[in-house]
């Protein structure tokens, strides 16, 4: 068993490739995440998949689940323009981090 504060967890936004749509997500494992949201089930209703929502355009490291469960509720909380000035301030040409993960 892990101690306290030795997990790791990420807080993460995708887009589709028109960059109109955003998605905020967490994961334990943001490679393998990141794999079945390019590979849905067949037939998915799951919103990444409706809206094509594939590309990694930020994402935050955290140790602990609790405070990685509240950052994405905070960010899921913020105007479409708040979580815009967040990824640019990171990632000022929203380039797709996919194969840098």
């Amino acid at each position: 068993m892990k101690t306290k504060g030795t997990h790791n967890y990420y807080v993460y936004v995708l887009t589709n490739k028109m960059k109109t749509v955003l998605y905020t997500g967490v994961t334990n494992n943001l490679k393998e995440r990141l794999y079945f949201h390019k590979n849905p089930e067949p037939f998915s209703k799951a919103f990444t998949s409706k809206y094509k929502c594939f590309y990694l355009i930020y994402y935050e490291h955290f140790f602990e689940i609790e405070n990685a469960i509240k950052r994405e509720k905070q960010i899921k909380g913020w105007s479409r323009e708040k979580k815009n000035n967040l990824i640019s301030s990171i990632n000022p040409k929203w380039s797709f981090l996919d194969d840098t993960i």
